[in-house]
């Protein structure tokens, strides 16, 4: 019998179905890798289980019997502990090892009044000494790495004697090295029978350590692969498409060679990498949160620098000290957040749909300040017809507009005046189906520059992008064509 048995779970928020169904069985002794893109229901699944949520309709048996946790202590003491990405709710700075240890029984009322230093000492030591885990008792638990802390909190899981340890993206913050000494205490804990699931985006972890690999999308479990884990195959049932039919639009580029990095480093610790793109070209750069997308372009913009290494534009060196300077060198930037980066507040003036696209342009547009010709209107209309704008005109304050219409007003800014390179950072956040669509047909009818991408969602690189990289840990990775699939799912967040 297995150890967990789900049977048609369901769950919707409002109108939005999170989980339509689910099913999964997990044996005891037995490592299963969670995989799934953004909404695909992984995380509402998980409070579920860790009793955060309750399920509309369905069946979950743990250990044979029922199971309805209440709130997460019901799921601890049935046994179901999860250990979270970020562990910072688990200690605090000054205190110890052996406090953090013993956080959970000093919240318990059923504890005793008094407790010795001594006593807890012996209870935490006994707690590392059941996990096999070796940490010092005594050092401040603000001065853990990373991986340390999820030492910490996996040895107070097994102190609730947990059969069934949920583990969501345990190795995002840690190196190589903290990562195996990660997997070599869960193989452990395998051994000794407890049943693990482990969320992960990271094949690398999960070819290193699961027995078996479960898909979800839409709320549904959709596919379940066995060891040796086919990774183009659980990339396909992931998207619901063939990979190679999701590249279909991809072009050769063979302009003249527009940005190149050569031997770059983000970080002083990360690896070096090489970046070349075309003219006519749009390369997409997927990663997870914190991978360093973000950092990538805005060095290339001049918000930020390199840490190391060359860039040159146009075969020219390119150390832009201002995104001013990358504007005069022909460079334009669409950031991630267009409320704070690309709009004007409300309030102020100049927060039109004419007013938006003109901003950075109003030097070259009226260079003595006057806003004479009525370029701005003229350009408005121009993004309006060709963006499919839904606006009522120019003067229509953006802040009036739906989020997907926003983002095409800070894309028109960008198309209004010639570039070498346009770099958008995050463009479909926020922005439905249709207006995705209109937004991608407008990046790739520009043949006259290059284009880099980044984006979290791989589904949304593959609709774009000509070339895909994977960013990870500060450092690019290809991932084209059928060969993705051994590292696009990097660039899935749960």
């Amino acid at each position: 019998m297995p150890l967990l048995t789900i049977e048609n779970l369901t769950h919707s928020f409002g109108a939005s179905r999170a989980l339509a169904g689910a099913g999964l069985a997990i044996e005891r002794g037995e490592i299963v890798a969670l995989m799934g893109a953004n909404g695909a229901g992984k995380s509402t699944l998980v409070k579920i289980l860790s009793g955060v949520i309750a399920a509309d309709s369905g069946t979950i048996n743990l250990s044979g019997r029922a199971f309805k946790p209440r709130n997460p202590s019901d799921a601890s003491r049935a046994g179901i502990v999860t250990v979270h990405q970020s562990t910072d709710l688990i200690g605090a700075p000054r205190l110890t090892v052996a406090d953090a240890l013993m956080l959970n029984r000093f919240a318990d009322r059923s504890t005793r009044f008094f407790v010795s230093r001594r006593g807890v000492r012996r209870d935490a030591q006994a707690m590392l000494n059941a996990a096999n885990i070796s940490l010092p008792l005594d050092r401040d638990f603000g001065d853990l790495s990373a991986a340390d802390r999820q030492l910490v909190a996996i040895a107070r899981a097994l102190a609730h004697r947990a059969e069934l340890l949920i583990l969501d993206e345990p190795t995002a913050s840690l190196s190589l090295q903290e990562s195996r000494q990660l997997f070599d205490v869960l193989l452990r804990l395998r051994g000794e029978g407890l049943a693990i699931l482990y969320i992960s985006h990271r094949t690398a972890d999960i070819e290193a350590i699961a027995d078996r690999a479960v898909v979800m999308r839409g709320g549904c479990v959709v596919g379940a692969f066995a060891r040796p884990i086919d990774f183009s195959a659980a990339i396909e049932t992931m998207i619901g498409r063939k990979l190679d039919v999701a590249q279909a639009n991809a072009r050769q580029a063979t302009g003249p060679i527009v940005l190149g990095l050569r031997d770059a480093r983000l970080l002083p610790t990360s690896e070096p990498f090489n970046l070349t793109l075309r003219q006519g070209e749009v390369v997409a750069i997927t990663g997870v949160l914190g991978a360093g997308k973000s950092r990538l372009l805005s060095a290339i913009f001049g918000v930020g620098r390199l840490s190391d290494g060359e860039m040159f534009l146009d075969s020219k060196p390119h150390l832009p000290r201002s995104p001013a300077d990358a504007i005069a060198a022909g460079i334009a930037m669409a950031a991630e957040d267009r409320h704070s980066s690309s709009l004007m507040p409300p309030a102020w003036p100049g927060n039109s749909l004419a007013a938006t696209i003109s901003l950075p342009h109003l030097a070259r547009w009226y260079p003595r300040g006057l806003l004479l010709g009525g370029r701005e209107e003229y350009e408005a209309e121009q993004a309006i017809r060709r963006l499919g704008i839904k606006a009522t005109g120019p003067l229509a304050s953006v802040w009036t507009l739906s989020g997907g219409n926003q983002q095409k007003a800070v894309i028109a800014r960008w198309e209004a005046e010639p570039s070498r390179l346009l770099l958008l950072d995050e463009p479909f956040q926020g922005v439905d189906v249709g207006a995705r669509r209109d937004i991608i047909e407008a990046i790739r009818s520009r043949t006259d520059r290059a284009m880099l991408i980044a984006t979290s969602d791989p589904e949304e690189a593959y609709e774009v992008a000509d070339r895909i990289l994977v960013m990870d840990r500060h450092t690019l990775r290809p991932a084209s064509g059928s060969a993705a699939a051994n590292t696009v799912i990097q660039g899935i967040s749960t």
